[in-house]
């Protein structure tokens, strides 16, 4: 299978106001073996082939929360920013990924470090994957080129659980899935993250430990898998006399071991940082289509919707995924600062 992800960027630089928001979602293929239990159809679905599958959240709307894919983007909105992600894949199928997730991040010491943690918890089925990882970026900044470096690294834990008594079963004696799972697992990441005023780019392998022991037989679909996320994009003001409209081209390549590479090719347009329309194409799976929103200078929201053009969407009706996003200053943390504008990075 292959999961692909969006990205983009804008950024323009202000006084602290809010900045930004996610757009990325999880695809895959379904397996043909016909005759197993619900929730492993959905498993098999995210396999890449007949013999290799892993399974891994993928979002629609990352372009505008990039603590989803790399701990380097922690502190990049230099002002306090949480954000809640809601997404609910191949709708009308049994059993289909339903994930939640909450981010937040901000700078400290002037800018010189980021901070974050991220909390996810993801539903296939009987299978449920509760995930919480802190995140610390450390901040360079080039002020010839008016740019930022950040190097960041991430550290938690997973918690894999399944109740294998929700299954209905055609063996009903089959041992494999029998009983409660719950297994604690560590995990750890790292990434770059770069960004001025008419560009960004990335580099990050967010999760690094698969835990392949933990999934055996059956069950080999759902351990975790490694990925490489190389992406950037740019920026053109189609006046630069008023910045007004903002044309951001941006790709991003993804690696996943044991699978081929696989691309997203995204474009947005933001008007008068008020409004942001965009889509993506993600080679061999289908495309996005993506709206945000700027409700006041501290809130945002955002809402993408998956088209999908692989076997899947016989069965289901696309994906979709709403974002909101809140932005404040800290006093005394936050004092003397310049934030980047919501649709920046």
């Amino acid at each position: 299978m292959k999961n692909r992800l969006v990205a983009r960027t804008d950024a323009r630089f202000t006084t602290c106001l809010p900045a930004h928001r996610s757009t990325l979602g999880r695809q895959a293929h379904a397996s043909r073996a016909g005759g197993l239990a619900r929730w492993l159809t959905i498993a098999f679905v995210l396999c890449s082939g007949p013999a290799s599958a892993q399974h891994s959240i993928v979002y629609s709307q990352y372009l505008f929360n990039g603590l989803l894919i790399n701990p380097a983007y922690a502190g990049s909105h230099v002002q306090f920013s949480a954000t809640v992600t809601y997404r609910n894949q191949w709708v009308n199928f049994s059993g289909a990924p339903v994930t939640g997730t909450f981010g937040a991040h901000t700078s400290l010491n002037k800018g010189k470090i980021g901070v974050g943690m991220l909390a996810t918890v993801d539903r296939i089925g009987s299978y449920t994957n509760t995930g919480l990882f802190g995140n610390y970026a450390f901040i360079i900044k080039d002020p010839v080129r008016k740019g930022v470096l950040s190097l960041g690294i991430s550290a938690g834990f997973n918690n894999y659980q399944a109740d294998f008594s929700d299954l209905n079963l055609r063996e009903a004696q089959d041992l494999t899935f029998s009983g409660f799972m719950n297994e604690l697992k560590p995990n750890f990441g790292g990434g770059i993250f770069y960004y001025n005023d008419r560009m960004f780019g990335g580099f990050s392998v967010p999760t690094i430990l698969t835990h392949s022991e933990l999934f055996n037989g059956p069950l080999e679909q759902l351990h975790t898998p490694r990925f490489y996320y190389l992406y950037g994009g740019v920026k053109f003001a189609l006046d630069p006399r008023t910045k007004k409209v903002i044309l951001t081209p941006s790709v991003l390549a993804r690696v996943q071991d044991g699978t081929p590479l696989s691309a997203d090719f995204n474009l947005s347009i933001a008007f008068e940082e008020l409004i942001s329309l965009g889509s993506s194409y993600r080679s061999g799976d289908g495309a996005i289509s993506y709206i945000n929103f700027k409700l006041s200078e501290k809130f945002y929201v955002g809402y993408s919707y998956d088209w999908t053009v692989s076997d899947i969407h016989m069965y289901s009706r696309g994906s979709h995924e709403i974002m909101i996003n809140y932005r404040t200053r800290l006093r005394n943390i936050h004092r003397d600062v310049d934030c980047p504008q919501f649709f920046s990075h």
